[in-house]
């Protein structure tokens, strides 16, 4: 291309009349939004169901650990492993499985990294962990993993033992990314979503549960 038809052809971009940016109409607040304590957690129990998971209540911390007894009855578990996170943490579940007869134990017992996954993927029966937020629109549970909440607890066991409380309940998928990512200088290195036991499905469209994940969901809301 010559210098001069290069110059025609930038002096005619230059001189093109210059369109506006087409305005986004404007969005209505969502629904969801509005919604008070019970609609929330009418909704997360009503799609928790849908998607197979299983939901207790309870009203505290002792009312947790009595629920949990009763699951581990009915499951038949000896042996979980629990995390370490915020909401875990305070239950001091070690004491409370020595107590039961149930061995509990955690990430940090293990000195190496092989130890921790021999035992998370083969001897734990269940895999306990506290839940950083939930979404009440679809039935989710939003983790945050780190050193005190390791992502294999939760999707190495068959089983996953959620405690959820209230207060990190929320409507929709927006307000929880709004609160995990909102501020860039504390991003997590890692944040999952869950919707329901591990479900996947082959050619023919069949479903199977606990390919890639726990089989079962079990959420205790307190």
């Amino acid at each position: 291309m010559s210098q001069t038809a290069r110059e025609d052809i930038l002096e005619k971009l230059k001189a093109a009349p210059r369109i506006k940016p087409i305005l986004r109409p404007h969005v209505p607040p969502l629904n969801e939004l509005s919604w008070g304590h019970e609609q929330l957690v009418s909704n997360f129990a009503q799609n928790l169901i849908a998607q197979t998971g299983v939901l207790h209540q309870a009203k505290d911390g002792a009312g947790v650990k009595a629920k949990l007894l009763d699951i581990c009855a009915e499951e038949g578990l000896k042996t979980i492993m629990v995390s370490t996170d915020r909401v875990v943490a305070p239950l001091d579940l070690p004491t409370w499985g020595k107590e039961n007869g149930i061995k509990v134990t955690t990430a940090k017992d293990f000195a190496d990294r092989e130890a921790y996954k021999d035992a998370v993927f083969t001897q734990a029966q269940a895999g306990v962990t506290g839940a950083d937020y939930a979404v009440a629109e679809s039935g989710t549970i939003g983790l945050i993993h780190d050193k005190d909440q390791p992502r294999l607890v939760s999707v190495a066991p068959i089983l996953h033992i959620v405690l959820l409380p209230v207060d990190n309940l929320l409507p929709t998928y927006e307000t929880v990314v709004e609160r995990v990512f909102g501020d860039k200088r504390k991003l997590p290195s890692q944040f999952t979503f869950t919707t329901g036991p591990s479900m996947t499905g082959d050619i023919q469209g069949g479903q199977f549960k606990g390919m890639h994940g726990p089989r079962k969901l079990i959420v205790i809301l307190f």
